[in-house]
């Protein structure tokens, strides 16, 4: 039986997976047909060697592809002469898997001798792509594990050299070369030193530019789940559940294919609204690569830190502009996205997991609320009056005196912080990224099956919150919902603690406010 995987290589036979038949006639066409060089940039687990596969499998009966892989080559960079064999090895076995004439394969498999093994190579190639009706493709997985890069370069500049002289009629060489890895190779040195400001020289300089989207649309995802339910006999929404788990992962591979595995092996296998919701809670408590590699590379680079932080805590905009080193960091780590021309962490899971990891260390070093979570819970359901009073009162006894500024711009990370241990095992939360920004925000929480909408505004008059009444009630609109929660901060001297319920307009929903 066929299972979603979450490890390694999908293969079509036996995994549950997208049509990539799209994506991969689209690189054919469009880069592989034009003799183009390029790079595969995606995150770690964002099926980048998935899609190697498939254009492997794709192009066999048009060309002779040599697909090798860097994953486990170490030792190939001892020195030039090394890495000249092991690749030449690659090649050899690759040739046999192609079926060529034992002849061509012993000549690959014979040892490379002399003082310019890079230019011996290139002989090779030259010849190797002479001998063959058939066009041959070089594809590289894994091309940034490089131990020493400078040994990675050199080859890379023998490639390019061979290209120029290929488009000005002198050589004969690969007709598309495609390297696969999270670091393009102009930011290998940025790899090994984040502060080096040199990362822009490479010999790439050859490659066009990658425009497919490998990330999977709300379509494709609906499309493996029509597949799944037909192998399977069990029904779904399958555009409703398509939409929510897209909603969740904006279509990174690896999350996807994590909420399906989870509800597909949870034994009942029922396929509702709810149970993505429960999955994207397990994959947040979970521990995954993924997110260790989402902690070490927003750990390791202060700047990247500082600008995620801006966005999630302070309203920070900032226009996408992929050139800028920190933004094209964390575009390549998959942490960052565009929308609407802005920088906006690339998924709610990344997101509320970032959420969860800042407030996490600001709970160990600053805040401790002390709180019997029982208290806000009853019979199932979560009291979000009680819970906002409850912060009112340590906010009014606690903080009234503090640093007004430092509450102005993170009092909502505080209430973050406080809700945490409340809903923690039993709820989720996300922010709704449209309404994030210096003035508001709309925070969605889930717990037992239900959704509670708390609006958090900074006090800038009574004009600017009956604006805010308005977009509240157009949210809970949205939302199907009617009733939520307002907590606005107010940093007068002389404010009163107000806590009342509200009804807004014809549609009579219900708002509990609380002022802080």
């Amino acid at each position: 039986m066929k299972r979603f995987n979450v490890t390694g290589v999908c293969i079509p036979d036996r995994h549950y997976m997208v049509d990539l038949s799209e994506k991969v006639n689209k690189i054919v066409n469009e880069y592989i047909c034009q003799g183009a060089y390029f790079t595969i940039n995606r995150a770690r687990q964002f099926g980048k060697t998935t899609i190697m596969n498939a254009l492997d499998m794709q192009m066999r009966d048009e060309y002779i592809v040599l697909s090798i892989s860097l994953e486990a080559a170490d030792d190939y960079f001892t020195n030039l002469q090394v890495f000249v064999n092991g690749i030449a090895m690659d090649i050899a076995e690759e040739l046999k898997r192609n079926s060529a004439d034992d002849s061509v394969i012993n000549e690959w498999a014979q040892k490379i001798e002399g003082d310019y093994p890079l230019k011996m190579l290139g002989r090779k190639i030259s010849s190797l792509c002479a001998q063959y009706d058939k066009k041959v493709v070089l594809m590289i997985d894994e091309s940034d594990k490089s131990s020493d890069n400078q040994i990675f370069l050199s080859f890379l500049g023998m490639l390019r050299d061979k290209y120029l002289k290929r488009e000005m009629g002198k050589d004969t060489t690969f007709q598309s070369v495609i390297l696969s890895g999270v670091y393009d190779v102009k930011n290998l040195k940025l790899k090994n030193c984040p502060e080096m400001g040199e990362k822009y020289n490479s010999p790439w300089n050859i490659a066009v530019d990658f425009q497919v989207d490998m990330s999977f649309s709300k379509r494709e995802i609906a499309g493996m789940l029509e597949k799944y339910s037909a192998d399977t006999g069990i029904y779904m929404d399958v555009q409703g559940v398509s939409e929510k788990i897209h909603f969740y992962t904006e279509g990174y591979p690896l999350l996807v294919s994590w909420i399906c595995k989870w509800i597909d092996e949870s034994g009942r296998r029922e396929w509702t609204l709810q149970n993505v919701e429960n999955a994207e809670k397990e994959l947040l408590r979970s521990d995954n690569t993924l997110f260790d590699d989402l902690v070490k590379n927003v750990e390791n680079n202060r700047e990247l830190k500082k600008t995620i932080t801006g966005i999630l805590l302070d309203g920070l905009q900032l226009p996408f502009v992929k050139s800028n080193p920190v933004i094209n960091l964390g575009v390549m780590f998959g942490i960052l996205s565009e929308r609407n021309r802005e920088v906006v962490i690339a998924n709610v899971i990344f997101e509320t997991f970032l959420y969860n990891h800042i407030i996490a260390g600001k709970l160990q070093s600053q805040y401790s609320f002390g709180l019997e979570k029982n208290q806000f819970v009853e019979n199932g359901w979560l009291d979000m009056e009680r819970a906002l009073q409850k912060f009112q009162e340590v906010m009014k006894a606690e903080y009234r005196s503090g640093d007004i500024s430092f509450i102005e711009r993170q009092g909502r990370l505080l209430f973050l912080c406080f809700m945490k241990p409340i809903i923690n095992g039993k709820g989720n939360y996300y922010v709704e990224p449209e309404t994030r920004s210096n003035s508001r925000m709309d925070v969605v929480i889930s717990y037992g099956g239900r959704e509670y909408i708390v609006e958090l505004k900074i006090w800038h008059g009574q004009q600017y919150r009956e604006k805010g009444l308005e977009q509240l009630e157009g949210y809970l609109d949205s939302r199907n919902c009617n009733k939520g929660y307002l907590i606005s901060f107010n940093f007068h001297k002389n404010k009163e603690y107000l806590q009342h319920k509200i009804f807004l307009g014809k549609s009579q929903k219900e708002v509990f406010e609380i002022v802080v």
